[in-house]
């Protein structure tokens, strides 16, 4: 079951268009239908294709007789399929003519039949059936986990569980002294290597009467693993029969990957849209899901030790898990990072929307992070631009600093623009800083120095001796010998704040 809201964000990204919803957009998918003739029987369904229909009435028509809440049909009229659809009570969506039916169908009944939730947001909850069916013929409970020892799905018996079965899925994973236990023994090593079951034995201080377990895979390819509390190895048909369930459990999976990924494609796109500036910026916010209101770009790094590739991919599956509805920003990779525009103003919102993610993940992947400012959605760019300057920001501070926010470290993200501009050539080279900064280099003088302490003090001779520690007539002597290397001009406003610009951008 999914929802229409969904429905429609994700076939937009296949040149789909919804013409008129006189329906609620909440309203829950379950079933597609397709009809092909005037003469086929109509068949109940909540999702029409209506093949063949040959015009927007038929199409609705046929829709309206199956009691369909939305149909798809070919066509460009957007003014006459609202019309017909708005006075049948089914919302239509328009598809472009050049997305064949075999690719729309496929698309269509992977998101109704097989966009069911499970405990990570993703992929079908027959997957709990699948581990009730399994746990009857193998006559044990039964716990299917991903290659991270998450839990994914159990068996409502509870024949031969134990402590350490209980923990495992109140936590939704394994605890770390099972994991380090199970790695002491050689169970993963075994799972990464053979598609045969393994017989873990007890372990009473660690709350485990025993456990079969068999890896879940695609190819070469680990996915998971099924595990089967029992007290003594399953032998014969059970034992067969928890190997073919795990082929079957890998079945599952890889479609609930490729939902996944169907859905994290057309969400990406979307994104990337956003960030890097679109005409219709309004539109995509609406078709992500997200509300017409000022927003932020969150951009962050992941890394484990030196390697930042797999870390960055990991924070984006966690960043990107469950439907959209359920998620408060849309996430996409680019490049190095991974950006998320999050809703809202509130800078402790993006802040704790980042901690979050950190607590997803592993304990030793490192993140840092940058937040940009609030922006409509059609000046998200700029707030992109900031976020990656937060970014670097954060970066150079010390390990478990404050992800920075534009609106506290705008001077620091202006000193850093001044600084690249300088580094890039783009600042005089000549003037009053650079003759100042030359001489104290060839006479050992420490007239720069000076020139910044009494700017900073805004003239005031103390301060600015206390800021250098000499005595407020050494800096009156000081400025007086810098008027015999340059035309410093103190007098002059404009020259004074010329000058406190170059310091800082040469700084």
């Amino acid at each position: 079951m999914i929802r229409l809201d969904r429905l429609v964000n994700v076939l937009g990204g296949y040149g789909v268009r919804l013409a008129c919803c006189p329906v609620p957009r909440s309203t829950e998918l379950r079933s597609v239908v397709l009809r092909e003739s005037d003469q086929a029987r109509a068949v109940g369904g909540d999702v029409f294709l209506a093949v063949g229909a040959g015009s927007v009435e038929r199409a609705v028509r046929w829709a309206a007789a199956a009691k369909a809440a939305v149909v798809l049909l070919h066509g460009e009229d957007e003014r006459e399929a609202a019309a017909v659809g708005e006075a049948e009570g089914v919302a239509v969506m328009l598809v472009d003519p050049a997305v064949s039916w075999s690719q729309l169908a496929g698309v269509v009944y992977g998101l109704v039949l097989e966009g069911r939730e499970t405990e990570s947001g993703r992929g079908p909850t027959d997957l709990f059936a699948l581990a009730d069916s399994l746990a009857g013929a193998v006559g044990g409970s039964v716990a299917i986990e991903d290659r991270q020892s998450r839990v994914l799905a159990y068996s409502r018996s509870q024949q031969g569980a134990d402590p350490a079965r209980l923990e495992t899925i109140l936590g939704r994973e394994a605890p770390r002294r099972l994991r380090e236990l199970f790695e002491e023994r050689g169970v993963f090593a075994h799972l990464a290597s053979s598609d045969e079951p393994l017989f873990v034995p007890e372990d009473p201080d660690h709350g485990l009467t025993g456990r079969m377990v068999v890896a879940v895979r695609a190819g070469r390819e680990l996915l998971g693993s099924v595990w089967v509390t029992c007290g003594v190895p399953l032998t014969g048909v059970r034992c067969t029969a928890l190997a073919d369930g795990a082929r079957t459990v890998a079945l599952h999976l890889l479609r609930s990957r490729a939902s996944a990924d169907l859905e994290r494609q057309v969400e990406s796109d979307l994104v990337i849209r956003l960030l890097e500036g679109t005409a219709d910026a309004a539109t995509v916010v609406s078709r992500l899901g997200l509300p017409q209101g000022p927003s932020r770009v969150i951009a962050v790094r992941a890394h484990i030790a030196a390697e930042r590739h797999a870390a960055l991919l990991l924070a984006f599956d966690r960043a990107t898990t469950g439907f959209g509805w359920s998620r408060p920003g849309r996430s996409t990779l680019s490049g190095t990072a991974l950006y998320t525009v999050l809703p809202g103003e509130d800078v402790a919102a993006a802040r704790a929307w980042v901690a979050g993610l950190r607590t997803a993940l592993p304990p030793q992947v490192t993140i840092t992070a940058g937040i940009g400012g609030t922006a409509a959605a059609a000046d998200l760019p700029a707030s992109r631009q900031e976020a990656d300057e937060c970014l670097a920001l954060h970066e150079a501070r010390p390990p478990g600093a404050v992800p920075p926010a534009y609106d506290e470290s705008w001077d620091d993200i202006l000193l850093q623009r001044l600084r690249a501009a300088a580094r890039a050539g783009r600042t005089p080279a000549r003037g009053p800083v650079a003759e100042l900064r030359r001489h104290d280099r060839e006479h050992a003088t420490r007239y720069v120095p000076t020139l910044r302490a009494w700017l900073e003090a805004q003239g005031d001779l103390a301060q600015a001796g206390d800021r250098l520690g000499v005595h407020p007539n050494t800096i009156r002597y000081r400025l007086r010998k810098m008027t015999e290397v340059t035309a410093l001009d103190l007098d002059d406003p404009r020259k004074r704040l010329a000058m406190v610009i170059d310091l800082a951008a040469t700084d």
